[in-house]
């Protein structure tokens, strides 16, 4: 059960969600590919030295093996930041949760939240990714940063205000 799932408040229910775009991998992606590419590349080195008899192969082998293992950490913290964020839309509040062993989270009253932006760099328009700033009343603004499908997120806070606004 998620976060959002659990700290539902009653009558609530989620209406949308959304999370970071595939985009804040690419760091971690592209920091794998060297350390597998500097892998490969030791054991190639090593294949060689073993036909040459060097003592020296068993410890490139060894180091390869490592450069692997930093490929796959790395790779790992990167799903595990995207996937330890939440971005949830009940029909009462704005919910998000960004990390795991230290958390934060954002919860504001759809009819306390003043205003809500959208900034879409030009290649978050081509592959659907932008920061989304919330600002509540008297209050600070909220930014959130590589959300996935944030107009879409902007349309459903503002239907969700027009809802909350109309009366029973």
């Amino acid at each position: 059960m998620s976060y959002v799932e659990k700290h539902l408040i009653s009558g609530e229910t989620i209406q949308y969600q959304t999370n970071l775009h595939w985009i804040v991998l690419l760091g971690h992606a592209g920091l794998s590919a060297f350390f597998v590419a500097a892998g490969i590349a030791l054991l190639v080195f090593s294949w060689d030295e073993r036909r040459s008899a060097e003592s020296h192969s068993g410890a490139l082998i060894w180091i390869a093996l490592a450069a692997f293992a930093v490929a796959a950490i790395l790779l790992g913290v990167g799903l595990l930041k995207r996937s330890a964020t939440e971005i949830a839309l009940p029909n009462k509040r704005v919910i998000v949760k960004t990390g795991l062993a230290s958390r934060r989270t954002v919860e504001i009253l759809l009819p306390r939240i003043e205003s809500i932006a959208v900034e879409e760099p030009a290649m978050g328009r081509l592959l659907g990714y932008g920061t989304v700033i919330v600002r509540g009343t008297g209050g600070t603004p909220e930014v959130f940063e590589k959300i996935a499908h944030p107009l879409e997120f902007r349309e459903q806070v503002q239907s969700q205000i027009a809802a909350v606004q109309k009366p029973a």
